[in-house]
């Protein structure tokens, strides 16, 4: 079949507003929030319902065309990016909560949902969705299982992974499955864990089912001020050898507080070398009495300036400014490269110090803003790409700071994904075997890689 065939059997799903061919109607398409990669697709179709995605992939196995299925385009790995002759499935469209349960606590909703409008239509019942990455208002639910994306709270909440219950999908040769469920309790494999984070490579998921949380009861933000990168990284080990659980643990240093408070003025204190963000939540009892743990722990860690959020509107304002933090940077560098690796907990003033000297390096700043309760790490590499060779240096710094992970026992990818841009760091975090297992996993559900092909295996 040729291009025009294709595209003729295309227009036989959608109609031409929903089927998009002309060079400026793909243009933004052609790379995702990793704007260093693009590729221009065959066509880009926008599906309405889970049927129109169904056919569309049937029709692509049918003919050998690879595709891929995309949401917001907020990927930082190139997860997204287009495959160079196939079809872009954006998901946009698809953004309904089929099902709102409060007394089973559980949401059903296509992928195209917005991450942030779960939790605004579960809060008249009291309840809420917990995976908050910084996208929260605009990433979509597809997404986040197709990363397993974490976000700011993941420390005591967990991953995409462990709230998504079930899940109705269209693998790449056609077929449409259901797995998982309603319940938090499952008889056999995995199938549902096996799924999410998958990186589009086993098809398209249609539905979700999602675990919803009683909202939180209290809050206690904490602020805290610290002279070194180093310093507000060792009060971490501070407070998780405490023995108390934040919901959440924070650092950004100062090129990112400078960015972020220049962005939307949190009210962060402007000489600072990091700052420290401590975020306990839950029965208010048990809140109050952490607290007091919680401000000795940081009181003692070294910390020159302590602030506790005393309104709704104080504690938004910290996290604004912290969620703010990588779009902000742009404020500083007309470029930058956002990397994201993990390394464990006790070797976080380690990798701080190793990022610093190989900022020095490479004369390149890099701005620290990283999920520090579980080691993840997003250095954000600023560098000019009208400068020839720029974009190249920055890359070979990131390079060399997701080799440190790995050496330091820690991991390539904390939410991230692997991508287009970690493919080659593959190898060096597992063995042959393991790549090939991964490999085989994906030939079971793709045997013709049709499904985000070129994507995560070097």
């Amino acid at each position: 079949m040729t291009a025009n065939t294709f595209l003729a059997a295309l227009a036989n799903i959608y109609p031409p507003d929903r089927l998009l061919r002309r060079p400026a109607q793909l243009l933004p398409y052609e790379s995702d929030a990793l704007t260093a990669f693009r590729a221009r697709p065959l066509a880009v179709v926008l599906p309405e319902r889970a049927e129109e995605v169904i056919e569309t992939v049937r029709l692509c196995a049918r003919e050998g065309v690879p595709f891929v299925a995309r949401g917001s385009g907020t990927s930082l790995s190139g997860g997204s990016l287009p495959v160079e002759g196939g079809v872009v499935i954006a998901m946009n469209r698809m953004n309904r909560i089929l099902r709102l349960d409060p007394q089973e606590r559980v949401a059903v909703v296509e992928p195209g949902v917005v991450n942030l409008d779960v939790s605004k239509a579960a809060a008249p019942y009291g309840l809420y969705y917990a995976p908050d990455p910084s996208s929260q208002p605009i990433c979509t639910i597809g997404g986040n299982v197709a990363f397993n994306s974490g976000g700011a709270h993941c420390l005591k909440y967990g991953m995409t992974s462990n709230h998504v219950l079930g899940l109705k999908a269209v693998l790449a040769d056609g077929e449409v499955i259901e797995i998982g469920g309603e319940s938090l309790e499952h008889v056999g494999p995995d199938l549902v864990g096996l799924f999410v984070g998958h990186e589009g490579l086993f098809g398209v998921v249609l539905e979700i089912t999602l675990r919803l949380l009683p909202k939180v009861e209290a809050y206690r933000t904490v602020l805290a001020a610290y002279r070194s990168l180093e310093e507000a990284g060792h009060a971490v080990g501070l407070v998780v050898a405490s023995g108390l659980l934040p919901g959440a643990m924070e650092i950004m240093d100062r090129l990112a507080i400078e960015a972020a408070e220049a962005a939307v003025q949190a009210g962060y204190p402007q000489d600072a070398a990091a700052l420290l963000i401590v975020e306990l939540e839950g029965e208010e009892p048990q809140v109050e009495a952490e607290f007091e743990q919680l401000l000795e722990v940081i009181r003692s860690s070294g910390a020159y300036e302590v602030r506790v959020a005393q309104t709704d509107e104080e504690r938004a304002r910290i996290w604004k400014g912290r969620k703010g933090a990588f779009s902000a940077v742009g404020r500083l560098s007309p470029d930058y490269v956002v990397q994201d690796g993990v390394v464990p907990r006790a070797k976080l003033g380690e990798a701080l110090a190793e990022i610093e000297r190989l900022s020095n390096a490479y004369g390149l700043r890099v701005a620290n803003v990283f999920h520090a309760g579980d080691g993840n790490l997003h250095p954000l590499i600023l560098y000019d790409g009208r400068e020839p060779g720029a974009l190249e240096k920055a890359e070979e710094l990131a390079g060399e700071i997701l080799e440190m992970c790995i050496r330091l026992g820690g991991s390539i990818t904390g939410e991230h994904g692997v991508g287009m841009e970690k493919r080659r760091f593959l190898p060096a975090m597992f063995s042959p075997e393991d790549v090939e297992t991964m490999r085989r996993l994906r030939r079971a559900m793709d045997p013709h890689e049709l499904a985000n092909r070129g994507k995560m295996f070097p």
